[in-house]
């Protein structure tokens, strides 16, 4: 048999020594292939939710629909590169947390019954089968259905406020103040409640929250028919009905409750720089625990 010789370059195996000299400055990196170079220094973002202000006017109307003056609504609002995700969270936080978590399925070792083998395993030609209570079979056992768990979510209690407030202050553009009318309905009826519902430029078909600080009882009976409005208290606040409703109407004392609660305070997010530092001396006890000195 004969042999091939085959020459190789000698430069293949020469390998420069400066490939494995580093240099003592580390901002100096290596250019060789057999170097991978060092990964970029990432800086975590470390900006915190910015709360400001969102000053909105709102009209005052009376029972019969006239404008009677106006008044402000000051509430927090979170920045508006992240206050999608904050109202986001809140109200998958508050649909996660009315779910029961009860749907529950049997497996096939809990199915009644399958204890007998149908049949013998062999001689019969059919496919070999150990109980009737398969999951393949009609009646048979469920293969990964649910069982009850819980489904609730934690949210921070600041942040759930904030998610709420800034909903408001965005639905802000329509809403309006209404003057007390607990004591204009002096029985219960829906028609007068449509109509006032008109005179206020709502329409009954458009989905409308009301806010009050106190429900009368013929007014919560003279509204509870109308199935596109939802009446709600300081207690019964949540954030899909603000975000459901088309029109959000107040009574003036149910506008200061949201003023004072979620109403933003100027010296809320002051830094704590302008407090006063004492330099406290050392104490007596502390000097007769100091070895002595020469003086």
């Amino acid at each position: 048999m004969a042999t091939t010789s085959i020459t190789i370059p000698s430069s293949i195996f020469s390998i420069s020594p400066s490939i494995f000299s580093l240099s003592s400055s580390s901002n100096q990196t290596p250019t060789s292939l057999f170097f991978k170079p060092p990964k970029p220094h990432l800086l975590k973002s470390t900006t915190a939710v910015v709360i400001r202000s969102e000053l909105a006017t709102l009209p005052i109307l009376s029972f019969d629909g006239t404008k009677i003056g106006e008044t402000h609504l000051n509430l927090k609002s979170a920045n508006p590169d992240t206050a999608r995700a904050v109202v986001h969270r809140g109200i998958t936080t508050d649909l996660n947390n009315k779910r029961r978590g009860t749907a529950s399925t049997l497996t096939r070792a809990e199915v009644r019954g399958g204890g007998k083998k149908p049949y013998p395993q062999k001689k019969l030609g059919r496919a070999r089968r150990g109980s009737q209570r398969t999951p393949l079979r009609p009646g048979g056992g469920v293969i990964f259905g649910p069982k009850p768990r819980d489904w609730s979510v934690k949210i921070n209690k600041k942040e759930k406020r904030l998610a709420i407030s800034t909903a408001l202050a965005s639905a802000a553009v329509n809403g309006i103040v209404v003057e007390e009318f607990g004591d204009r309905f002096e029985k219960p009826k829906t028609k007068d409640f449509i109509e006032a519902l008109r005179r206020w430029g709502i329409d009954p078909k458009e989905k409308s929250m009301f806010f009050m600080t106190e429900v009368s009882e013929n007014v919560v009976l003279s509204s509870r028919n109308i199935g596109s409005l939802k009446m709600l208290t300081p207690r019964t606040l949540n954030l899909f009905d603000i975000l459901n409703a088309d029109k959000l109407v107040f009574t003036k004392p149910a506008l200061d409750y949201l003023n004072e609660a979620y109403g933003y305070d100027d010296g809320e997010d002051e830094d704590d720089d302008g407090e006063e530092q004492v330099d406290e001396g050392i104490t007596t006890e502390e000097e007769e625990a100091l070895p002595p000195t020469d003086e």
